[in-house]
């Protein structure tokens, strides 16, 4: 059997190093002419870094990444509102890591590489479209010289994000994304450690502004860490979404100027930052089908969702070994396509809704509705901490919903 894989994003090199291990050969189709180290800051979960142990990646991701302590939370004033315990400091059997994008790909990529062969990964190759004509799926690719090249295997599958030539093909009549009403800005930057030294942080709310904060790789040399920063506002549709577009501080710095609490100078944080990335926070209704005879989707093209709650990178990375899975079961392809849709496509469904309106930092919205956005004498009298334990609970459900159906866990 032959995969080809369009798309070689964490999802897709994911799904290549699960494949290799099923003894299933593939290769990638990525339109990108370089992985370059672009981006900002993922959070991956123990049910994500499971799936990456397995592939004998921990280590190398651990040297680059910030084993995450806590996930705390605190209203626009700074004031502390509650506190959980985080991956192995919880009692999950494996970690939570804060890492940079572009040290997930780097190192899948190398993997990928290192194990299926050099040539397994065809960059500046942008997929155009396919054809199943039932023996076999083509890939249609533009390669870099503008040479027109079709790609046959027994399966295809599409990995190309959030702008997917596979998912349009598949549904041309889809319509355009559903805009939360937010827009986010993202950046990195070298900034003293803060709390913990490997605390993520979630900080006021949508209405006047709200921010996740965490590092993402380890103290330097020069006691710095690089510090990824999401800033969120309510603001009328932006343009397209582009993870990579280009954002400008003027645009939201007015409403974190004043953010400078004695834990986090927030605002000197932003005007330290090189190089704002803007995104609108967008998602799309979920799919009846993501499987058509022998092509079928895979993360972003598959379950695009708001970025909230560490799970978008986290639910891609879930979707490769479950389709290694079922291609390796010894159905014919287009069964085993099926099958798999079938057992991610629900699960991922239930992550794409709740991130829309029951995201784990619910309990900030409660707490600004509660206070009327101002600062609290006692947080005990604004909200209990049994109250912030089942909002955080009701999400994690989901998340262990969606975690549950891949084989082992």
């Amino acid at each position: 059997m032959k995969v080809v894989i369009a798309g070689a994003g964490i999802g897709g090199l994911t799904l290549a190093l699960s494949l290799h291990e099923a003894g299933i050969d593939c290769e990638l189709y990525e339109a990108a002419p370089e992985i370059a180290p672009l981006g900002a800051g993922v959070n991956l979960l123990p049910h994500s870094i499971k799936v990456l142990s397995s592939l004998g990646l921990l280590h190398a991701l651990e040297s680059v990444a910030v084993e995450t302590t806590e996930a705390a939370f605190f209203n626009r004033h700074g004031q502390f509102v509650h506190r959980e315990r985080a991956g192995r400091f919880a009692g999950y059997d494996h970690p939570q890591l804060s890492i940079h994008r572009a040290d997930i790909q780097l190192t899948l990529l190398d993997a990928v590489r290192e194990r299926i062969g050099e040539t397994a990964v065809h960059l500046g190759h942008r997929a155009t479209g396919f054809t199943d004509d039932g023996d076999a799926a083509v890939l249609h690719v533009t390669g870099p010289g503008g040479d027109q090249i079709d790609v046959r295997a027994d399966a295809l599958v599409g990995a190309d994000g959030v702008h997917s030539v596979v998912r349009r093909q598949l549904w041309p009549d889809e319509g355009d994304p559903r805009y939360s009403g937010v827009t986010m800005w993202r950046g990195t930057v070298e900034w003293d450690p803060y709390l913990t030294g490997a605390s993520m942080i979630r900080v006021g709310w949508l209405t006047s502004g709200k921010m996740v904060i965490y590092p993402v790789r380890p103290v330097q040399e020069n006691g710095k860490q690089l510090i990824n920063w999401v800033a969120e506002v309510e603001r009328p549709r932006p343009q397209r979404r582009e993870w990579n577009r280009a954002g400008a501080l003027e645009d939201f710095i007015d409403v974190f100027e004043d953010w400078t609490f004695d834990w986090l100078d927030v605002a000197g944080m932003l005007h330290a930052t090189e190089g704002v990335l803007e995104y609108p926070m967008v998602d799309q209704d979920p799919l009846e089908r993501w499987s058509f005879g022998r092509v079928t989707l895979l993360g972003d093209a598959a379950h695009p969702m708001i970025p909230r709650g560490s799970n978008g990178a986290g639910q891609a990375i879930l979707d490769g070994p479950a389709l290694a899975r079922h291609l390796s079961s010894g159905l014919p392809v287009a069964e085993a396509l099926a099958a798999y849709d079938d057992e991610r496509r629900p699960a991922t469904s239930r992550v794409v809704l709740t991130n829309r309106t029951n995201p784990p930092d619910t309990i900030l919205k409660e707490v600004y509705e509660r206070t009327g956005d101002q600062p609290f004498d006692n947080i005990d009298d604004v909200i209990t901490t049994e109250e912030m334990t089942a909002i955080t609970s009701r999400y994690k459900q989901v998340a262990a919903y969606a975690k549950e159906q891949l084989s082992g866990s």
